[in-house]
């Protein structure tokens, strides 16, 4: 389990209680444990909940697949099997393609996944090795290929959502669900 303590659902209560309730929690411990780490900080599980819930599942110019490769690729490169098992099946699911996440995980440029999204992972790529790095040439590689700068900030923002949230799930000793 994780190496912090976690409340249980079902020991769940002051403010705690009713935000599991909004995050689906029915009281069996379904709750993934990536928001039940935070469970000795409500606020903290609020903000983390309200990033994620925006950065993946809110109006963005990106279609879910590209969100979930990203969430893959990052993930891989900060070797948190966590997030890569976990958004590895969200992407099967999205595409159909069983066998995507190996293949972006083993060498997305050869993964078959059109120029755009090599790029866009090219970008994902540098930004979490290093970020300080990032040059505005990086920006015009990613228009050349016909992000607009909306694509590219939701690119930015999913990135930078992985490197938080690999690093409270590797941090913290996070296991996935079984």
């Amino acid at each position: 389990m994780a190496f912090i303590k976690v409340i249980r659902e079902s020991e769940a209560e002051g403010k705690l209680e009713p935000l599991y309730k909004r995050m689906g929690a029915n009281g069996d411990d379904s709750l993934d444990n990536i928001l039940k780490i935070h469970s000795l900080s409500p606020d903290s599980l609020k903000g983390h909940w309200e990033l994620y819930k925006g950065v993946m599942f809110g109006d963005s110019s990106l279609s879910r697949a590209q969100r979930e490769m990203i969430a893959v690729v990052s993930s891989s490169i900060n070797q948190c099997d966590y997030w890569v098992k976990h958004h590895g099946a969200g992407l099967r699911r999205e595409t159909q393609d069983e066998s995507l996440p190996d293949r972006l995980i083993s060498n997305y440029k050869e993964s078959g996944i059109g120029v755009s999204n090599i790029e866009m992972l090219v970008y994902t790529e540098k930004l979490t090795l290093k970020s300080n790095s990032i040059k505005n040439s990086d920006i015009e590689n990613l228009r050349a290929v016909g992000f607009t700068d909306r694509n590219i900030l939701d690119i930015n923002q999913v990135v930078a959502y992985f490197a938080y949230v690999n690093r409270v799930a590797s941090g913290l000793g996070v296991e996935l669900e079984k």
